[in-house]
């Protein structure tokens, strides 16, 4: 069996688990997550710890287990700790602000780009440049940080756009004549 799968999941205190069938469900103080477990691997619930066990020893049974148990640690995170996402911009008059439900940047374009929040996301601009993305959902947070990069990624001479706070640019040299 994979070594993450043979890692047993604690479940902290304030987090309800139920397992029904092949579906978990996660519920916490960050709001509820589920995920529908492969056939080939079970879930097993004893007292405040989740194990992952194979119904087979294929090589796609032994892979799935250690991926259904990070994606239930990712559950239970999200719903007791939740996930964050920074992301920095960088360029001369480039700035984010948001406004309700909308995030507002201005990068450098003819107009303002208008991003909508999605539910269960909220999205904090502590200053002009900073963008912190925080949610439940590990795959929906780093999805919408995506999506906004997407708009501007950085570019490889100035460094200007949106980049991720750890991300390092690979600066080119600009053309000499």
């Amino acid at each position: 069996m994979s070594r993450i799968a043979n890692n047993p999941i604690t479940i902290p205190s304030g987090v309800d688990v139920n397992i029904v069938g092949s579906m978990v469900t996660v519920k916490g103080g960050k709001g509820e997550l589920s995920h529908n477990v492969h056939p080939l691997v079970k879930v097993e619930q004893e007292d405040n710890i989740l194990k992952t066990t194979v119904n087979s020893n294929s090589k796609t049974a032994n892979a799935l287990s250690g991926t259904t148990r990070a994606l239930i640690q990712n559950l239970v995170t999200g719903v007791s700790e939740g996930f964050e996402r920074k992301l920095d911009i960088v360029g001369v008059g480039y700035r984010a602000a948001v406004s309700g439900k909308v995030l507002n940047l201005t990068l450098g374009f003819s107009h303002p780009v208008a991003f909508d929040i999605p539910e269960g996301i909220s999205i904090e601009t502590p200053s002009q440049t900073e963008i912190i993305i925080k949610g439940s959902d590990k795959q929906q947070v780093g999805q919408v940080a995506a999506n906004i990069r997407r708009y501007r990624p950085p570019e490889p001479y100035k460094g200007k756009g949106v980049r991720y706070s750890d991300e390092r640019i690979i600066r080119k040299e600009a053309k000499k004549s």
